[in-house]
């Protein structure tokens, strides 16, 4: 019986064929799992690759990491008697990582991303590592990896040492929520350490997995908020009264950046083509009439983003290189984090003006000055009670703070390059740092995208009290999600406490809580 038919539900397999960002996504987050290939070429070229691999360093040749130190040190040949100890002091003396943990399904995701590369089959690692590898992921036993400490290149050596550890049996995982030590994990589910062969710890460590999982996350994010952003601007326009005509399809048919047309015809579609009584302005401020211009630029960055990010999981990126089939092993840099770094710095950029575009909105939103006779800062209160009531005023700070400091944090990681390791790693990507900036944008984001579906529901809710505005003139899709908000919040009309409520709003957007045209 094979391997995957022994694993129940439906595994996706390793060397069968090239993953997508879905795919890792399923995996990590517990709808699929994950076992090898059963294609009679592939599971040759991962046997010879690894049985060349022994017979070359066997015949005292050199090879990078297997014959050699490591970086700077690869002018140190290492003793034949030694050769087999040297990948547990690779792990071992990597074990230096700061920061905060990685989350049980970044984890996941990074050793899914590993197992992908590594199933390329020109890493000359055996099936039983990739075996191993599978048992950590389908048992959710998680090396607890510390974010910080990588620079892109060489690799993510030092989180992916975690990885390598937990196979080995060392250091701490987190199963089934409790932490404890892998040994003890691994005895739990009936797994055992393995002991790595020598390039099998410098396979683990040195590529590019932990930014390029952590990319697959940012991707789905990203690409939710661009259409959040859509249903959010169609909201504010119809709690402010704006002219819908802005986002007719005829004028941006005249400037067709694919992206941006569609964010119009998402924005078009929701607010249709009947004005309303107090829509009185010839043309709105730019974060009403440009929004389309805004998240657009995220729009169409998403589609090379993706292709970027896909290439990079589906890539053998460590080093060296084994050919076996031509008896060759060619030493190289495709542990260089660069396509990710700069995917991650655009992607973060073109975030954080969404963030900005949010907030600007809302501010218009709670301004008597601009929001076309709504009450100031978006107050539900009574007009007896309107003296000591405030609405929104605080949710506006706070979201200009959120805004802030996501734009703080769109300097491009990748031009801070360092040069590291007595100048062999003279020149670095910076890429895990971008991911993880990114993903700290994407989180202030989810933020402002929070308070201003808040203050979206209040302005709508208030046209509506007010008989400006009937429900049945919004579109479905409004309505659908109105209708939802109502169910675990209502009006502010007196003063009240809003974190619970915004903190399970950013849960509901990173799980993707409404369906967003196209089905999404």
């Amino acid at each position: 019986m094979s391997q995957c038919m022994e694993i129940e539900g439906r595994p996706i397999a390793i060397g069968a064929r090239e993953w997508s960002i879905e795919d890792v996504f399923s995996v990590s987050h517990r709808a699929n799992k994950i076992c090898l290939s059963d294609d009679v070429q592939w599971n040759a070229t991962m046997e010879e690759g690894a049985a060349f691999l022994e017979r070359f360093w066997r015949e005292h040749k050199y090879i990078y990491g297997v014959t050699t130190g490591y970086g700077n040190s690869v002018s140190v040949s290492i003793p034949p008697e030694l050769v087999e100890e040297l990948p547990l002091h690779l792990t071992r003396f990597h074990g230096c990582g700061m920061g905060a943990h990685l989350s049980e399904e970044h984890a996941v995701a990074v050793m899914v991303v590993r197992a992908v590369s590594l199933g390329r089959g020109v890493s000359g690692v055996r099936k039983e590592l990739l075996q191993a590898l599978c048992h950590l992921i389908n048992h959710r036993i998680t090396p607890l990896i510390p974010e910080e400490g990588s620079v892109g290149a060489s690799g993510d050596l030092t989180p992916l040492s975690y990885v390598a550890a937990a196979l080995l049996g060392e250091r701490e995982v987190v199963f089934r929520g409790d932490l404890m030590p892998a040994s003890e994990a691994l005895d739990k589910t009936g797994g055992t350490p393995i002991q790595l062969k020598p390039k099998e710890g410098l396979a683990l460590m040195n590529g590019t997995s932990v930014m390029t999982a952590l990319a697959c996350s940012a991707y789905r994010r990203a690409e939710y908020l661009t259409r959040l952003s859509s249903r959010l601007t169609a909201l504010a326009v119809e709690g402010i009264g704006g002219n819908r005509k802005h986002f007719d399809p005829r004028l941006f048919s005249v400037k067709p950046h694919p992206g941006q047309k569609q964010v119009a015809a998402w924005v078009a579609a929701d607010l249709g083509v009947t004005p309303r009584p107090y829509e009185n302005k010839l043309q709105d401020r730019y974060s009403l009439r440009c929004a389309p211009h805004v998240a657009g630029v995220l729009n169409d960055a998403l589609p090379w983003i993706k292709r970027t990010v896909e290439i990079e999981l589906n890539s053998a990126n460590d080093n060296p290189i084994i050919f076996s089939e031509e008896e060759e092993i060619l030493h190289g840099g495709h542990f260089y984090g660069g396509h990710i770094a700069f995917a991650m710095d655009s992607m973060k950029n073109a975030v954080a003006n969404v963030a900005d575009l949010f907030d600007r909105q809302l501010a218009l939103l709670v301004d008597t000055r601009y929001n076309n006779g709504l009450p100031a800062n978006l107050s539900g209160s009574s007009e007896a009670r309107a003296p000591i009531n405030h609405g929104f005023k605080a949710v506006q700070i706070a979201t200009s703070a959120w805004a802030a400091e996501a734009l703080k944090l769109t300097m491009p990681a990748s031009v801070f390059s360092r040069s590291t390791e007595c100048h062999n790693q003279d020149k670095v990507s910076m890429g895990t740092i971008s991911a993880r900036d990114c993903l700290r944008v994407l989180e202030l984001t989810e933020q402002v995208a929070a308070a201003h579906t808040l203050a979206c529901y209040q302005a709508v809710s208030l046209r509506i009290r007010q008989g400006e505005l009937q429900r049945s003139q919004l579109s479905s899709g409004i309505v659908s999600m109105l209708d939802d908000i109502e169910t675990f919040h209502s009006l502010v009309e007196e003063d009240r406490p809003l974190e619970s409520v915004l903190r399970s709003l950013v849960g509901m957007i990173q799980e993707k809580r409404w369906s967003l045209y196209d089905g999404e």
